[in-house]
């Protein structure tokens, strides 16, 4: 029977997150089974979580909620099971789950059967990775064991204000507290860890909840995820060069209807990742960004560079539209790698993990250089080496080594600044510029920026029924 989603805040999120009166409560009649300490006495209604399935616009979803009302929504035996039978459901149906948040952490009264029914949680988390998508929405508590939870899920959503996530509390931490630095709030966890996708009100994140269900497959074979195109195929984005810089602007420009989902948004802005829709088609956007324009028109500038965080943001990504079978765009600017004594402890690890994601991927790609693409930097945004399928170039782009006149400058060095000038000239055309790339077959066509959006819907629905094998393995080790 339909839960009855007048009650308390549990039931209340699930009635705002699904379709009207479409949720359908399975084992609301479990409550604990352990009698240590009392617990008897207590009344445990769901066992403090509400489990059950229900549609977001039509597509089915498996959803659980912990209510904070039942021993603050701690996790008990019942209570891990419950959740481990919604993901059997999730798995054997083929449809995205749904957790909600809201939990002081293991229930101390059952020690070691909610440890044990807890790890068969993450085991059922793990088998689910790459199968079904897994969501996860913190709106009070996620402290300690249960942080490892949105670490094993796709995506995660933090409520901005009262909303705690962490593995150690702020003031567990040597040399911290929470009033000079709460590493649980969702700022911390948005900006600073990068774990979190998205932050706002309890309404604003379930609302990007039904937005993102909406977006992405349902599971890793049977993708739903198509919708009807009511944007012109052939439209010129005429003001797209201008947005080379913000690459969110620009991959929202040539989206059908303007549509860009953001992922991780506030975390290495340097690298935008996100879900946009081209002829109804959902792909994803792996772009590098040196501005981020805010609402104000004010601009945050970064350097056309790549960093560790930057590269740990687009790998996990890259690694998400693989496993469900999402075509991959990237828009490629970029001169080298961040240079600093704190980013060269990760920045070779970092770096090899998005050079594996791009190449480990058989999913459609495409990569269109839309700025500078100098050095190994290049290679590993996309290129043609790495297996891109098709590779475009704007007129303006530059492709090579390095920047021309710094080539001239160590190829020639000495001589006077005429001809220094005239040598770097001669080396942009020679070596740098998309016809050079183009000649060499390292870029298949060049392409004015108005044009993109036409060129890119051609190419995917090209690369529609690309099927590519690999060599036998278990799985990669980097």
């Amino acid at each position: 029977m339909s839960y009855n989603a007048t009650g308390n805040s549990a039931s209340k999120r699930i009635a705002t997150l699904l379709d009207e009166g479409s949720f359908v409560e399975i084992g609301g009649a479990v409550t604990a089974r352990n009698t240590d300490f009392n617990l008897q006495a207590n009344c445990t209604p769901s066992d403090g979580v509400i489990t059950g399935y229900g549609v977001i616009d039509g597509n089915l979803v498996y959803v659980y909620s912990q209510d904070a009302d039942v021993l603050k929504g701690s996790v008990g035996e019942m209570h891990a099971k419950k959740i481990a039978g919604i993901y059997d459901m999730a798995m054997k149906m083929g449809a995205p789950v749904i957790g909600l948040i809201d939990c002081a952490g293991l229930r101390l009264q059952e020690a070691t059967d909610a440890l044990e029914a807890f790890g068969g949680l993450y085991y059922k988390q793990a088998m689910a990775s790459g199968v079904v998508p897994q969501i996860t929405a913190i709106f009070g508590m996620c402290g300690g064991g249960l942080a490892i939870v949105p670490g094993l899920t796709d995506f995660t959503f933090m409520e901005s204000k009262d909303s705690k996530l962490f593995v150690n509390s702020p003031n567990a931490l040597e040399g911290n507290e929470v009033s000079r630095c709460d590493t649980s709030s969702a700022e911390y966890q948005s900006k600073t860890a990068g774990l979190v996708d998205g932050i706002g009100t309890e309404e604003e994140i379930l609302g990007q909840i039904r937005s993102l269900i909406c977006m992405i497959p349902a599971n890793n074979e049977d993708d739903m995820s198509y919708g009807e195109c009511l944007d012109d195929l052939n439209r010129i984005c005429a003001d797209l060069e201008n947005a080379a810089e913000d690459t969110g602007i620009a991959l929202a420009t040539i989206s059908d209807n303007n549509i860009f989902f953001e992922t991780k948004k506030d975390y290495a802005k340097e690298m935008a990742t996100g879900f946009i829709r081209l002829n109804g088609m959902t792909i994803g956007a792996v772009a590098n960004r040196s501005k981020v324009y805010d609402a104000e028109g004010n601009a945050e500038n970064f350097d056309t560079v790549l960093t560790v965080d930057g590269c740990k943001k687009a790998a996990d990504f890259i690694n998400f539209c693989d496993a469900f079978s999402i075509p991959v765009l990237t828009l490629t600017n970029v001169t080298g790698y961040e240079a600093t004594k704190e980013s060269e402890k990760n920045m070779a690890k970092s770096v090899a993990k998005l050079t594996y994601a791009f190449a480990n991927a058989t999913v459609p790609k495409v990569n269109v250089i839309i700025g500078q693409a100098y050095g190994s930097a290049y290679v590993t945004m996309n290129s043609k080496s790495l297996g891109a399928d098709l590779v475009y170039a704007w007129t303006n782009a530059e492709i090579g080594m390095m920047d021309s006149s710094l080539a001239a400058k160590i190829m020639y060095a000495g001589i006077d600044a005429d001809n220094l000038k005239e040598k770097a000239a001669a080396y942009k055309e020679l070596q740098s510029s998309p016809l050079s790339a183009a000649r060499r077959g390292y870029v298949d066509a060049i392409i004015e920026p108005a044009d993109t959006r036409k060129y890119l819907i051609g190419a995917f629905e090209m690369l529609f029924t690309k099927r590519e094998n690999r060599p036998e393995k278990k799985h990669g080790t980097v």
